[in-house]
C-alpha cells in the first residue's frame, strides 16, 4: 500500500532518501545526461527539496519514500519516481494529489525525456512553448505544458 502525504519537516535523513529516489529516477529516464552532469545536478537537489514550497511524497509499506513531487504556486516543479517503482501508477496518483491539493496546471519537462512527455500528455497537459536550452543555458530543450 502506497501512502501519499504532504511533508513539512524536511529532516536531513528524508532529504537523503529523496536524493536516492531522484538519482534512481534520473538514471532511468534522463538518458541524455552524462555521468558528470548527473553528479553536478545532484549537488543542487537537496537545496531544491528544502526550498520548494510544497513537497509531496509517496511512501511504501515500510515508510520509505518511493516518489516525490514539488509544487510552487500552481506549477509542478519536480516529479520523480524511483526506477524500480515506475509503471505502477505512483506518478499518476502523485500528480493527481498535487493537482487536487494545489490546482497544478503547468509544468516544464525536458524535450529529451519522451516518456515524461507522453505521461504528461496522457494526464491532460499540452505543449504551449519550447525553448532551445534549459534555465541554466545548457543545450537541453524544455517544453512548457499546461492543462
Amino acid at each position: 500500500m502506497i501512502r501519499y502525504k504532504h511533508i513539512e519537516d524536511r529532516a536531513d535523513s528524508l532529504i537523503e532518501e529523496l536524493l536516492r529516489v531522484w538519482e534512481s529516477s534520473v538514471r532511468a529516464t534522463h538518458l541524455f545526461l552524462s555521468e558528470q552532469e548527473i553528479e553536478n545536478i545532484k549537488r543542487y537537489v537537496p537545496q531544491a527539496l528544502r526550498e520548494i514550497p510544497n513537497l509531496l511524497i509517496a511512501e511504501n509499506e515500510a515508510g520509505m519514500p518511493v516518489a516525490f513531487a514539488g509544487v510552487s504556486g500552481r506549477k509542478l516543479e519536480m516529479l520523480f519516481v524511483a526506477a524500480e517503482e515506475r509503471g505502477r501508477g505512483i506518478g499518476k496518483k502523485l500528480l493527481q494529489y498535487a493537482a487536487d491539493a494545489y490546482a497544478v496546471n503547468e509544468l516544464t519537462v525536458n524535450e529529451q525525456n519522451p516518456q515524461a512527455i507522453a505521461f504528461y500528455k496522457h494526464m491532460g497537459f499540452t505543449i504551449v512553448k519550447r525553448t532551445t536550452a534549459d534555465e541554466q543555458g545548457n543545450p537541453y530543450p524544455l517544453l512548457y505544458m499546461t492543462r
